[in-house]
């Protein structure tokens, strides 16, 4: 078993285009940037870029670049002992300003500082305008940080933009846009033109439209990459989040996505209790001590207390830890199973090499010691991990939730989950939670009744406070009519009536469904539908629509094993098929609310791809790039993984604007924001 997981991802890994040249990219542009400064500089960065900027570089790099000291960009005096200050941020009017009352303070001051601002990932305008306002535009120089695509993993890559979709969708910005297009003008750069370009939604159209604009006349300055179809990308599938929002406004319940709901999980970082990622003591360390691979904590220390110890940030990476890998994508009630296994697995393992005689026994067991350590670490953290999570698992709360969810999703008696909604209310439940339900019942049902629906925006408003009152009327607004009554007053703009959802259809023709009973159980297994315990995401099935048709239809690993459908390899996998747009779903697909995008780039040559890269050889691996416009969530990027390893001849490549879960979306339409950084003090 575990000799055919190694092999399926050597392959996985193979058949993937080399994310790691993005980071190199990003890193190459940041010390660019950095020695356009001569001379030792202080820092002075935006506290949302801290994040992105850890998964690309060091904090040691950016000293040996001449970096003395760091501080966040905030009000404030400041204050620094090199005469160069950079700033380094997003192009936000609040940063600008705040650049210039530093700028004005040392002139007051008569202190003489070289200032330089790098815009992050490029020069604007309108930062131009205000600094000519406030009278400080010759002072500073303005350059640019073009930091685009992050690997977040082998197969996924994001911008890390944290309010991508209240800009596009609340806000009016597509900024967005025309950023995402660039990142992916990048991809075109290093690996060739997409030879199709597939895609939905109003958002995706417009991409896709900036994307495949004419290439200009005067080609012989772009390189061959951007004139020719890749060889090694069939094609790029856009979809905006607005094409799925029920996906996003349930709980998550792959291991990673739990861990994002209920800890939270920001630029691949958790904030974890101090005590699980310290090194083991000398007898949970001690492989003689029985048990003692299973023992995560000392015995007297009470989940409580944990929850309440000082905390430290830990990067979720399968670089460091080897069974994120195999935990992350599954359901978290597999999870306490998976780790039990892990455990005896290591109790063997050290009992066999602790046995070794001879002195090359000896040998191979010192050199295999290391890697049994460091998985023993991962082991007590990932246990320990989830003693934290199954208390929070278990509350009444959060299992009425997923209650609600499971019966609004079947249309079960949808008037008894709104009374359900409102005793949650009562009971002081989450904020985010209440508005996530109402959200998706009013998706799900086409709206609720409008009495019904005032009345709940009463409640909301008395218990939470009415500071959340902006929050709803975005939500009932006509760019997301997210929140709505049925049926819509005569008043109501035609663009909302534009947007109702065809879930009841869509539940049928996608077969979002699957039964969760005993009986149907390995059809959850074997369906993308056991990221949420019975339900398919709605993104990741329109993504089959074009990449794995029969999926769509019954799980590909039935029909593995009852040897039909498509050719089978001997490995047991289906041949993945050509990309050939959305043939076979166009009816289904023209049933939600925006455009569809169908376009393929036959370059400069004129040559078309569906036999320069469609007609692939069956042994030859191919790369499909997935964008998810406005953010995807961890489940569906394990529900996508799970769909790439049913195929033989196809990977994807996750591209996002950033992850993102229900509370994510609500927190950044409220304008609710947690803290980023701490005082004005020296990070370094």
């Amino acid at each position: 078993m575990a000799s055919e997981l190694d092999h399926a991802t050597s392959q996985f890994t193979e058949s993937l285009v080399d994310v790691s040249l993005l980071k190199e990219i990003a890193r190459k542009g940041l010390v660019d940037s950095l020695n356009s400064v001569n001379g030792a500089k202080t820092l002075v960065l935006d506290a949302s870029l801290a994040g992105p900027l850890g998964l690309v570089t060091e904090v040691s790099l950016l000293k040996h670049h001449g970096v003395d000291k760091m501080f966040w960009l905030e009000p404030g005096a400041l204050s620094s002992t090199t005469t160069n200050i950079v700033y380094l941020c997003r192009p936000t009017i609040p940063y600008v300003r705040i650049i210039a009352d530093h700028i004005k303070q040392h002139a007051k001051e008569s202190r003489k500082y070289t200032y330089t601002l790098l815009l992050v990932p490029r020069t604007s305008t309108v930062v131009t305008q205000i600094l000519e306002e406030e009278g400080v535009l010759g002072d500073i120089s303005i350059s640019s940080y073009n930091l685009q695509f992050i690997p977040l993993a082998d197969d996924v890559v994001s911008l890390e933009y944290d309010n991508a979709f209240k800009n596009l969708w609340v806000d009016g910005d597509e900024t967005v846009i025309y950023d995402s297009t660039q990142a992916l003008v990048t991809l075109q750069k290093l690996h060739g033109l997409f030879p199709r370009v597939v895609g939905k939604g109003d958002a995706a159209a417009r991409l896709a439209t900036l994307l495949t604009r004419e290439i200009p006349k005067a080609s012989n300055t772009l390189p061959d990459t951007l004139l020719t179809p890749s060889e090694k990308i069939d094609s790029l599938i856009i979809l905006d989040r607005r094409v799925d929002m029920v996906t996003p406004f349930l709980t998550q319940l792959t291991y990673e996505g739990l861990i994002d709901e209920l800890i939270g999980i920001r630029n691949s970082h958790v904030e974890l209790p101090a005590v699980l990622l310290s090194p083991p003591t000398s007898q949970t360390a001690n492989p003689n001590v029985a048990g003692s691979s299973t023992s995560t904590l000392p015995s007297n220390v009470p989940i409580s207390t944990l929850k309440k110890d000082a905390k430290k940030k830990h990067h979720l990476t399968t670089s460091t830890d080897p069974l994120l890998e195999e935990l992350r994508d599954i359901n978290f009630s597999s999870v306490g199973k998976r780790l039990n296994a892990v455990a005896r697995r290591l109790d063997e393992d050290y009992k066999v090499n602790l046995q070794s005689k001879t002195v090359a026994q000896l040998r191979d067991f010192v050199g295999k010691l290391g890697g049994l350590q460091t998985e023993h670490q991962a082991l007590r953290l990932h246990t320990g991990l989830s003693e934290l999570l199954v208390p929070l698992t278990r509350t009444e709360q959060f299992n009425k939730s997923l209650e609600i969810q499971q019966n609004l999703l079947a249309s079960y008696e949808v008037s008894a989950q709104l009374t359900a909604i409102e005793e949650l209310i009562a009971e002081g439940a989450d904020m985010q939670m209440i508005v996530r339900l109402l959200c998706l019942a009013s998706i799900t049902a086409g709206g609720i009744k409008a009495k019904f629906l005032e009345n709940l925006k009463r409640e909301i408003l008395q218990a939470y406070g009415y500071n959340y009152l902006p929050l709803l009327l975005s939500l009932s607004s006509p760019s997301l009519g997210l929140l709505v009554p049925n049926p819509l007053p005569s008043s109501a703009s035609p663009s909302i009536s534009n947007l109702k959802y065809p879930f009841t259809t869509l539940r049928k023709s996608l077969r979002l469904l699957i039964d969760d009973t005993p009986e149907g159980i390995d059809d959850v297994e074997n369906d993308i539908s056991f990221t949420y315990s019975g339900y398919a995401p709605i993104s990741v099935r329109l993504i089959q629509c074009v990449a794995q048709k029969g999926g769509v239809i019954s799980n590909p690993v039935e029909k593995a094993a009852n040897g039909s459908g498509s050719k089978q390899t001997p490995q047991g996998k289906m041949q993945a098929h050509p990309i050939m747009g959305w043939k076979g779903f166009e009816d289904v697909v023209a049933s939600i609310p925006g455009e569809t995008v169908d376009i393929v780039q036959k370059g400069v040559a004129g040559r078309s791809p569906a036999i320069a890269s469609l007609l692939h050889a069956p042994d030859k691996s191919t790369t499909t790039v997935l964008f998810f416009l406005g953010g995807c969530t961890y489940t569906e990027i394990a529900a996508l993984r799970w769909v790439g390893r049913q195929n033989r001849g196809r990977r994807f490549l996750i591209a996002t604007t950033g992850i993102v879960s229900g509370a994510s979306i609500i927190e950044s339409i409220s304008g609710v924001k947690q803290p980023l950084g701490g005082s004005r003090t020296a990070m370094i």
